[in-house]
């Protein structure tokens, strides 16, 4: 079992730095963490560029939060990065964290760096590798360089699936000792919650939710919309989620509009809160090449909603195959509209058993309150 806090370190106010390329991140992903470490008597600190999300803080008004102005995602400008660089190691000096967990990629290499320039102890969390990990090339051999040369400023890294672990493994980027997988970040099971389901429908609903981003799948789902369509009746495709315009693998405009007007796909924008899109829905798709652990699938699968997804790192984490949902090939529209009949050819009675069978595997493995108490755990061990 993990050394826990003991009561002489509670008392004397042990303090966490929470460090993440935007507020929406901590929005979104981290409040759970931030609940855990307060609970256990933590002071908690978030630097990140300032956004609309900063709206967290009035839940947690003892929370402090540090704008991070040379933060930029998607830049490769070196001069940038020593800028960021030297921001962190000002901000890790001024207030002087006992430790600081990192979030997504830039935070983990460079912070990494800061922290150690600072004198304080860093956790780097590998959320997902994107866009420069499935497309090889320039910005895969310079990041992978990059975690290489920093890993030494991290006493722990921790992944949110199985793989990437051991992608890190195989590159010799962390050893296995320093190494640890999560599953995820977590989801609130009761937020997102089932609603009344088992009812008959006109038609079945297949719904892909994220950024519409190429490397989501959503051309693959597109096509399988296509031919799924043409043969079989009383069957919609949904599309909720906003084009990310500094992603390179960003949909087209053009490509949207023309999946919008030639009837294949329903695109509803963007929509904040995605629980009553998930309730409306048969079965949730996400035909991703690779992700950290996919938070959208494990959001229907905490409604009970039945998912397909690929047989890649992080999606295939997700699903029990036959049982809660389809695993399917990635890059594969065939495969996907196999997969998407499989779950036509089920009674309404299957489709509802897969979907509390999701439901039963969410509240087991991705509850938002265990990842916290796993992550401080972590945290727990290097403090």
């Amino acid at each position: 079992m993990p050394k826990k806090l003991n009561n002489n370190n509670i008392n004397t106010k042990k303090t966490i730095a929470l460090v993440a390329n935007s507020t929406w991140n901590i929005y979104n992903f981290r409040l759970n963490l931030i609940d855990k470490f307060l609970s256990e008597g933590m002071d908690v600190v978030v630097i990140a560029p300032v956004d609309e999300y900063l709206t967290y803080k009035e839940k947690y008004p003892s929370v402090r939060h540090f704008s991070l102005r040379t933060m930029d995602r998607d830049s490769t400008n070196p001069i940038k990065d020593f800028l960021l660089v030297l921001e962190l190691t000002r901000k890790y000096k001024k207030i002087r964290p006992d430790i600081v967990l990192h979030f997504t990629n830039k935070p983990n290499i460079f912070g990494g760096v800061a922290a150690w320039l600072a004198g304080v102890k860093s956790i780097a969390v590998v959320t997902g590798l994107g866009y420069a990990f499935i497309h090889n090339g320039f910005i895969k051999r310079l990041i992978s360089w990059l975690y290489r040369f920093t890993a030494r400023f991290h006493q722990k890294f921790i992944f949110e699936n199985i793989e990437d672990r051991k992608l890190f493994a195989s590159l010799q980027i962390v050893e296995g000792a320093r190494a640890v997988s999560v599953k995820g970040c977590g989801v609130d099971t009761a937020w997102f919650h089932p609603y009344p389901n088992g009812q008959s429908r006109d038609k079945t609903i297949f719904t892909f939710i994220g950024r519409l981003l190429y490397d989501k799948g959503i051309r693959e789902f597109v096509e399988a919309a296509k031919i799924i369509k043409s043969t079989i009746p009383n069957v919609d495709f949904w599309i909720v989620g906003e084009l990310d315009a500094e992603n390179p693998a960003t949909v087209d405009k053009d490509d949207l509009i023309k999946w919008v007007e030639e009837d294949i796909v329903y695109y509803h924008g963007f929509v904040k809160d995605v629980r009553s899109i998930i309730a409306q829905s048969d079965c949730i798709v996400l035909p991703s090449y690779r992700e950290g652990l996919p938070r959208i699938i494990v959001e229907g699968m905490s409604m009970a909603k039945p998912v397909i997804t690929t047989q890649t790192a992080g999606c295939e984490e997700t699903v029990d195959d036959n049982i809660n949902g389809y695993l399917v090939a990635i890059k594969s529209t065939g495969d996907l509209v196999n997969g998407l009949k499989k779950f036509l050819s089920l009674t309404e009675d299957q489709q509802h058993q897969m979907g509390i069978a999701g439901r039963t595997k969410a509240c087991k493995e991705f509850d938002d309150k265990l990842i916290a108490s796993e992550i401080y755990d972590i945290v727990s061990m290097v403090i």
